[in-house]
């Protein structure tokens, strides 16, 4: 059996989600599927095309799930890593239960006073929120992620979030691309930040 990290052919990706070739390189055209995704590598039959596994079944599932209810060009927005205006307050998130209010704290004591929350920033937060209720951090560990996340901002919400326990310490990792990681650490979150800003877009809807 497959493993999670173990990269999916062209080929096999098609044959397993029923997908055709057309739809495809239409929805990598729409920006559905990043381009980054596809990356040709030497097979005994020629260049052939493989994807991130976990990545590329789990937005072929979305797409399919979504396209009878929004055309291509609102899922496009919905999945883009690009983070979108927030018109959410922080008091409005709690009483949705979107974020808790123990993570709201933690994102107020790293906002500028007055600041309004932000889509990224509450990204960052309710990411924690899910380690926080599934018991996998503390509080003291979600407010060093968030911290680690804050600094690391960009334009766009692109890579993994990694945090990972050793020998009882906590340390939060954002990576994009290959990263070596010390052997001795435990991987206790592994977040596709692509694919948490989908996914908070729709709970926001």
């Amino acid at each position: 059996m497959p493993q999670e990290n173990e990269p999916i052919s062209k080929k096999e990706l098609l044959e397993c989600t029923g997908i055709s070739y057309g739809q495809l390189y239409r929805w990598k055209r729409k920006g559905l599927i990043p381009e980054e995704w596809f990356v040709k590598k030497a097979a005994f039959t020629g260049q052939e095309t493989f994807f991130p596994r976990a990545e590329i079944l789990e937005r072929v599932a979305r797409i399919q799930g979504m396209k009878e209810d929004v055309n291509l060009d609102q899922l496009a927005s919905l999945l883009s890593p690009r983070p979108s205006l927030l018109a959410c307050s922080g008091a409005e998130l709690v009483a949705r239960n979107i974020v808790s209010r123990a993570a709201m704290d933690l994102l107020d004591e790293t906002l500028s006073p007055g600041d309004p929350p932000g889509f990224e920033p509450v990204l960052f937060a309710w990411m924690i929120d899910r380690l926080l209720n599934a018991g996998d951090i503390s509080l003291a560990e979600g407010a060093l992620m968030l911290r680690t996340l804050a600094a690391a901002r960009g334009p766009e919400a692109q890579g993994q979030v990694l945090f990972l326990r050793k020998r009882g310490v906590g340390f939060c990792l954002l990576v994009q691309g290959a990263a070596a990681l010390d052997p001795e650490a435990r991987v206790v979150a592994r977040m596709d930040l692509p694919a948490q800003v989908a996914e908070l877009k729709l709970t926001l809807r």
